[in-house]
């Protein structure tokens, strides 16, 4: 397990240069309205764990790349993070109003200009990908991982079913009077409350976006095929530690420790690990899931010691 100066040195070296490279990727010039920019900047500089596009260069670091080399991957991941947060929290989609111990984007400014800061950011993820990989192989491939990870078949359907899956007793959410009679969210009734419809959620909606940093740091350190599948065996258990260590302290925590309104999921009734499993049960889940993830990196050896300590990080973290 990680004692306190592990958790300080597992990223010290990381974050500023994230943050360097984030702040340089928002620079716009006077063709952005600067109310558009402003937002822009509030969602992808708001304080963070970076969790995100450390993985991007933990994984680099591990098939023996550079972290110059993968910071265009680390950054175009949290742009497309940081677009997802805006649209989760929106009033249509998860409702919040405090993201990371501040107001949301929709509150800070304004619905509209919100929904128009997340469309932003998703192509300049993209954009930023195709211009600053040098390799145009390296550059394809990077843009091909990203897309997916947040396509619809991904990201935004593991966030539709996340919804459905919410709203279950609220049909009239997911439906509209002049819709197709299959339109519905789920045709054949209510989705399932089990593990499995659980985890097909959290694999695309947090899972995809932990498995594209991976694969992207991999690919920005030309790893072979073999590296690339420990990593991704490594992202799908740990994606699934994050969110059931999630749900946990949605339970558990308070709304100042956790930086954003605690106990809604409970409230909603919202599907959760702790929901299905009970509490204990979702701590001992967190605890086989983070065990797992350990073991597929271990093929790196000592090269893999961040991603080891993430792995413990995410188990014990508090907010």
């Amino acid at each position: 397990m990680t004692n306190a100066d592990d958790v300080k040195s597992g990223t010290a070296d990381l974050i500023p240069k994230i943050e360097d490279a984030l702040k340089q990727s928002c620079e716009f010039s006077d063709q952005c309205p600067p109310q558009l920019a402003a937002a822009i900047r509030y969602a992808l500089l708001a304080p963070g764990k970076r969790l995100r596009p450390a993985l991007v260069l933990m994984s680099a670091e591990a098939c023996g790349g550079t972290h110059q080399a993968a910071m265009p991957g680390a950054v175009a991941v949290e742009m497309i993070h940081a677009y997802s947060l805006i649209h989760d929290d929106l009033p249509a989609m998860d409702d919040d109003d405090l993201r990371r111990g501040r107001a949301t984007v929709h509150i800070a400014f304004d619905e509209a200009t919100a929904i128009l800061a997340g469309d932003a950011l998703q192509p300049q993820a993209f954009r930023h990908l195709s211009e600053h990989v040098q390799d145009p192989r390296q550059a394809v491939e990077a843009i091909r991982i990203l897309a997916t990870a947040a396509g619809a078949e991904k990201l935004v359907g593991g966030q539709f079913d996340d919804l459905a899956a919410d709203s279950a007793s609220k049909p009239e959410k997911m439906s509209h009077p002049g819709a197709p009679a299959d339109a519905s969210a789920f045709p054949q009734g209510s989705p399932p409350r089990t593990i499995q419809h659980l985890e097909s959620i959290h694999l695309r909606k947090t899972g995809a976006l932990f498995a594209a940093a991976l694969d992207l740091g991999a690919v920005l350190a030309a790893a072979d095929n073999q590296a690339r599948a420990a990593l991704g065996n490594y992202a799908r258990d740990l994606g699934l530690a994050f969110q059931v260590v999630d749900d946990l302290l949605d339970h558990l925590s308070d709304s100042s420790t956790l930086g954003k309104r605690a106990g809604k999921d409970a409230e909603r009734g919202k599907l959760t690990y702790p929901s299905l499993l009970g509490l204990e049960g979702a701590q001992a889940k967190a605890r086989q899931l983070v065990q797992s993830s350990r073991q597929h990196v271990q093929c790196f050896g000592r090269a893999a010691w961040r991603l080891e300590w993430l792995a413990d990080y995410v188990l014990q973290r508090t907010h």
